[in-house]
């Protein structure tokens, strides 16, 4: 555990013995020849909140923000989590543009972050076309306007470009009707 967390010995006894005493943490007992062990107890009266500041700062938006913006910058235009289960599964869209991004390329990323991050994703990818345009039974695209769903990357934070518009054959002419007239 203090590979992971970075800290020395006697600090991180004293801070997993802080979290027990307060109550965000319980400790299990395990067999004599191993070391405790700990898990979040979710009694705590602030547990909820506390687990969704994780999930939107650095247990999953930001190492999922700098992967998407370091390896897709050229195909995700925006992207949001759901949410989380109660399974660790989180939840993320992936809204690309003009590009669609290479599957093998985000499945591999996706669990080399899972990995990582301890916590299994769950990847939606979709065109921003489907998200201009939503059909009333599109049960992702509504699941977007749910409370617990947030943004981690926004238009504009990467170099995607938007999908070229189709215009119909009026709007078409209205177009070129108007270039011609300049």
């Amino acid at each position: 555990m203090t590979q992971r967390t970075k800290l020395a010995p006697d600090v991180l006894a004293s801070t997993l013995e802080h979290l027990v005493r307060s109550g965000i943490l319980a400790s299990q007992t395990l067999q004599a020849d191993q070391p405790p062990a700990f898990k979040t107890d979710p009694s705590f009266v602030f547990y909820r909140e506390l687990r969704s500041i994780a999930l939107k700062s650095f247990a999953a938006a930001e190492p999922i923000r700098a992967m998407l913006r370091a390896k897709f910058k050229d195909s995700v235009v925006r992207a949001f989590i759901l949410g989380e289960d109660d399974n660790n599964v989180v939840e993320l869209v992936v809204v690309h543009g003009a590009v669609t991004p290479d599957e093998a390329a985000m499945t591999a990323a996706c669990t080399k972050l899972s990995k990582s991050l301890h916590r299994h994703l769950q990847v939606h990818v979709v065109s921003a076309n489907r998200l201009s345009a939503p059909a009333r039974h599109d049960a992702l695209v509504h699941r977007l306007a749910a409370a617990s769903t947030f943004e981690i990357v926004a238009p504009g934070d990467t170099k995607a470009r938007l999908p070229a518009e189709r215009l119909g054959l009026l709007q078409s002419a209205k177009k070129k009707l108007a270039a011609l007239s300049r």
